[in-house]
């Protein structure tokens, strides 16, 4: 189980709990909900740093996790750098493109690799603007069919 910390995106009557904190409102904290961790392991240990490789489920706070290791170590303890690896079925070593890679020829075959996960009718298509410049922009990534309002994928 997992108490949500009140600067997160969870929402109390439609409006985020970060915002009201924000704006100096008494923000209650959610009841602690249950969360899935699949690993942890310690990778470096360098004091007082040390580096964790977290595999969990959706929902899993991270910051909260290494507050509450300060905690138990009666101490304190912070995040100094986060990244996140893996998303669903992508990960950063296969979908995540070095930035030599931004341009739009680049973007845009990265997304016909990931066309198995789009819905068959939403296929990609690609076109170029009028220059010869590179331009990285969505706006030229485009889906085939007009956009309605439950399509899974969203452009930019």
């Amino acid at each position: 189980m997992q108490v949500p910390p009140l600067y997160s995106a969870l929402k109390k009557d439609g409006q985020r709990l970060s915002t009201l904190m924000k704006r100096g409102e008494v923000v209650e904290a959610k009841p602690a909900r249950p969360v899935t961790v699949y690993s942890i392991s310690l990778q470096k240990f360098q004091p007082p740093f040390f580096t964790l490789d977290v595999e969990c489920g959706g929902g899993f706070y991270i910051r909260s996790l290494v507050s509450d290791i300060g905690k138990e170590l009666s101490s304190c303890a912070n995040v100094l750098e986060l990244t996140r690896t893996k998303q669903g079925p992508f990960t950063l070593e296969e979908h995540a493109l070095p930035e030599d890679k931004w341009t739009i020829d680049d973007i845009a075959q990265s997304l016909e690799h990931c066309s198995s996960l789009f819905p068959a009718e939403l296929a990609l298509k690609k076109s170029k603007p009028e220059s010869n410049e590179q331009v990285l922009s969505c706006e030229y990534i485009t889906l085939n069919e007009p956009k309605r309002e439950d399509d899974v994928i969203k452009t930019c």
